[in-house]
């Protein structure tokens, strides 16, 4: 999938996407990474409102699933399941939210349960930056249902 690629469908499928200014940085086979400018995530200290640090690094973990599966012809509805977030240090700037597999072993396993059961449960991590400071962490876990009819 190309960046304009998701970027479009981020912005169609999730509006508040658009709303947040979302952009996709890159994508590898490994990861999306994601970028959000500040004037549309402000808080009332000049930051970045929580919940926007939350939201980008959610869609960065949710785009990095949805594209793997694509890759495997696998298209799936996924949702998320559970999250954790941790914020490390106020943002007050253009942030970035970089998703990756938790533990790309399970990758394997997840492919075969999704394919055999028709849904199936991984972690995905992502890491919230700053310029070239760590401001965040996020993990997740989504659950992917297999289309029917693919």
């Amino acid at each position: 999938m190309e960046r304009e690629d998701l970027e479009t469908y981020l912005r169609e499928q999730i509006p508040l996407s658009a709303a947040m200014g979302v952009s996709v940085c890159s994508i590898t086979e490994a990861s999306v990474t994601l970028s959000a400018p500040l004037a549309p995530n402000i808080n009332h200290k000049s930051t970045v409102f929580g919940g926007s640090a939350s939201a980008l690094s959610i869609l960065a973990a949710w785009s990095t699933l949805h594209v793997r599966l694509l890759d495997a012809g696998l298209p799936s509805e996924i949702v998320i399941q559970s999250n954790t977030m941790e914020y490390e240090r106020p943002v007050r700037g253009e942030f970035v939210a970089t998703g990756a597999i938790g533990a790309a072993s399970e990758w394997p396993a997840f492919l075969k349960m999704l394919e055999r059961r028709k849904r199936a449960r991984i972690e995905i991590e992502a890491e919230l930056r700053c310029g070239d400071e760590a401001v965040g962490a996020f993990s997740g876990r989504f659950v992917a249902f297999l289309r029917e009819g693919r």
